[in-house]
C-alpha cells in the first residue's frame, strides 16, 4: 500500500510539474533555413560590407542562436537573441570592414551555433575587394 501511494505522489507532482506545452527544454532540435554564401560582389577596399543573413526556422521547436562566431576582427555580427519561432524568421546582421582585409578574392565564415543538428552551420561572406 505504501508502494501505491508513493507512486500517486509522484505522478500527481510530475504532472503539476507547471510546464507548458510550449515551454523550450533541453534536447528540443530544430532545422533551420539558411543561404551558406552570401556574394557581396565586387567592393572598393575601405567599404563596409553590410550583409543581412536571413534564417529561418523550419523545424517544429523554437530556434534558440547560442552564438555567432565570426571568422575574424574585421567581421561584426548582432543577432536577436529571443527564440525564433517555427515557420519565423530572423535577420542577423554583418558587417566585414574591408579595410581590415586584403585585396583580391575574400571569404569571411561566420559560425552560428543553435539548437540543430549538426550544431554550427556556417555561413559564408565572399567579395573581390579592389
Amino acid at each position: 500500500m505504501k508502494k501505491i501511494l508513493i507512486c500517486l505522489f509522484l505522478i500527481a507532482l510530475v504532472s503539476c510539474s507547471g510546464k507548458g506545452d510550449n515551454e523550450m527544454q533541453v534536447g528540443q532540435y530544430t532545422t533551420i533555413e539558411v543561404e551558406e554564401v552570401y556574394d557581396a560582389g565586387t567592393v572598393a577596399k575601405g567599404e563596409i560590407i553590410k550583409a543581412d543573413i536571413i534564417i529561418k526556422n523550419t523545424g517544429k521547436y523554437p530556434l534558440v542562436i547560442a552564438n555567432i562566431e565570426p571568422a575574424c576582427s574585421c567581421t561584426v555580427s548582432e543577432y536577436d537573441e529571443d527564440p525564433i519561432d517555427p515557420g519565423k524568421t530572423s535577420i542577423i546582421k554583418t558587417e566585414v570592414d574591408t579595410d581590415k582585409t586584403g585585396k583580391g578574392k575574400i571569404m569571411k565564415p561566420i559560425n552560428i551555433t543553435a539548437n540543430t543538428r549538426p550544431s554550427t552551420t556556417t555561413v559564408t561572406i565572399k567579395a573581390t575587394v579592389n
